[in-house]
């Protein structure tokens, strides 16, 4: 099994030490390298490969929001934990926003930052759904519909923009199945194919791409 790849991005460097304790003990898990501002991990990801960012938001130089907008604006790879000792709205919208497949509280067991990291890398996100509807119905209007995003929609079947409206609406794979009547497999293969149209990483993204295009509105109205 080849390894889990991860960059620790905090300013404190005792808090990286911590987290490089827990990981480095895990055989499906390496820590490949350290940053201490978002500047840093930036200039780190030019010459080294990873699978997951594990991102700090308050740092100096460049806060992780802005580093994490950049580096997903890069590539499909690495994907982006957020880990913060904060616990607000306004971070997590902005670091979903910024294309953050997770967002943890630095509190989280050790067990649950393992169990994320290896969620994320999987291809998943870590927000629970109706945690991101709320979020985005309280920040919703700040979205101005874009253009280019109504008319890529164009590109998904009756049924996907069903399973994006429901995605939208907080609704589980389990759920949007009970909804539509089908398989929850077959709910996953819907969800694999609008992210694959519409170049998402993954359902949180997704997500915030119903509302930035006007697909969903706040409250969940279409």
């Amino acid at each position: 099994m080849t390894p889990i790849r991860v960059v620790l991005v905090d300013d404190q460097q005792l808090v990286r030490a911590g987290f490089r304790m827990v990981l480095d003990f895990q055989e499906d898990i390496t820590v490949v390298g350290e940053a201490g501002d978002g500047a840093e991990a930036l200039r780190l990801l030019h010459t080294t490969d990873a699978d997951v960012v594990v991102m700090d938001l308050r740092m100096p130089v460049l806060d992780g929001v802005a580093a994490t907008r950049q580096i997903c604006a890069a590539g499909p790879t690495p994907r982006v934990l957020v880990l913060t000792t904060f616990d607000t709205d306004e971070e997590a919208f902005a670091a979903l926003q910024a294309g953050a497949s997770g967002f943890l509280l630095k509190s989280v067991p050790p067990e649950d930052l393992l169990a994320a990291i290896r969620v994320v890398a999987s291809g998943e996100a870590v927000v629970a759904p109706r945690i991101t509807q709320r979020l985005l119905d309280r920040f919703a209007g700040r979205f101005v519909p874009d253009r280019s995003s109504v008319l890529k929609l164009s590109a998904l079947t009756e049924r996907e923009q069903e399973v994006l409206l429901l995605m939208a609406r907080g609704q589980s794979n389990a759920e949007i199945g009970t909804a539509l009547r089908v398989a929850e497999a077959t709910v996953k293969t819907h969800v694999g194919r609008i992210l694959h149209k519409l170049n998402l990483r993954d359902r949180v993204q997704a997500v915030v791409y119903a509302y930035e295009s006007g697909v969903v509105r706040p409250g969940g109205d279409t």
